[in-house]
């Protein structure tokens, strides 16, 4: 009898010769997960000139924040507005928790001198731009911008704006010899005690010993007029 030898196609040999395990020894190369992107970055340039003859401004703050005001006309003063207008100090202005991005110059505002400043975020939704500073000649005398929408602003664009001169209301203009922090007069910065109206008003400007307040440490050359700073800003990035 003859026998049948079965006809095994070579694929199946082929098959039959790697065996069962024939993905062991695939190399598998992890793909690296992709980074998330970087934030995109907002940039704000602020430009401010001491329009006065003889008021430095004590060293400028700006703040980009989504919410609040910084001051309302006829109402009272925050402790941290208390203390940039009595003495100068911006860093409570500066580290309220709506701030999201804040800036200061090194050192006071001379008349005629020109400060910039740089302010980032990584989001323009409802950004808004505040600017403060002490006119150091006074006793509790402040001047600045006051929630300024830049959430529209596109890149190269800019605004030009003066401010005008506040009155915390926590300390009253008695101009007197050890009540003021500027060189006029190197007394007192801020003092916790008020005693004067407790209410944010424009200021009514100095009166000086020239003009018949015998008790003033200040002359008419203190003297200031609105605006007291030209300010612009530029979104840059």
């Amino acid at each position: 009898m003859n026998k049948f030898t079965p006809i095994i196609p070579l694929a199946c040999l082929l098959l039959a010769a790697c065996g069962s395990d024939n993905d062991s020894n695939t190399i598998v190369t992890p793909v690296p997960p992709t980074p998330d992107p970087a934030p995109m970055q907002y940039e704000f340039k602020v430009t401010a000139i001491n329009l006065t003859n003889a008021q430095p401004l004590s060293p400028l703050g700006a703040a980009l924040h989504t919410s609040g005001q910084f001051w309302q006309i006829g109402e009272m003063a925050s402790l941290e507005l208390e203390q940039l207008a009595e003495g100068g100090d911006n860093s409570g202005l500066l580290g309220l928790p709506v701030v999201n991005s804040s800036a200061s110059s090194e050192g006071a505002v001379g008349p005629g001198q020109m400060i910039e400043l740089m302010l980032t975020t990584t989001s323009l939704m409802d950004q808004k731009l505040s600017l403060v500073s002490m006119m150091v000649n006074t006793n509790d005398g402040f001047t600045g911008l006051n929630s300024i929408d830049v959430s529209q602003m596109s890149v190269g664009d800019y605004a030009k704006m003066t401010t005008r001169a506040y009155d915390s209301g926590t300390e009253a203009n008695s101009e007197q010899s050890g009540s003021m922090p500027g060189p006029a007069d190197g007394g007192e910065g801020f003092n916790a005690l008020r005693d004067d109206v407790d209410k944010v008003a424009m200021h009514p400007g100095v009166v000086s010993n020239d003009d018949g307040l015998s008790t003033s440490v200040l002359t008419s050359a203190h003297k200031f007029d609105n605006p007291l700073m030209a300010v612009t800003i530029t979104r840059v990035k």
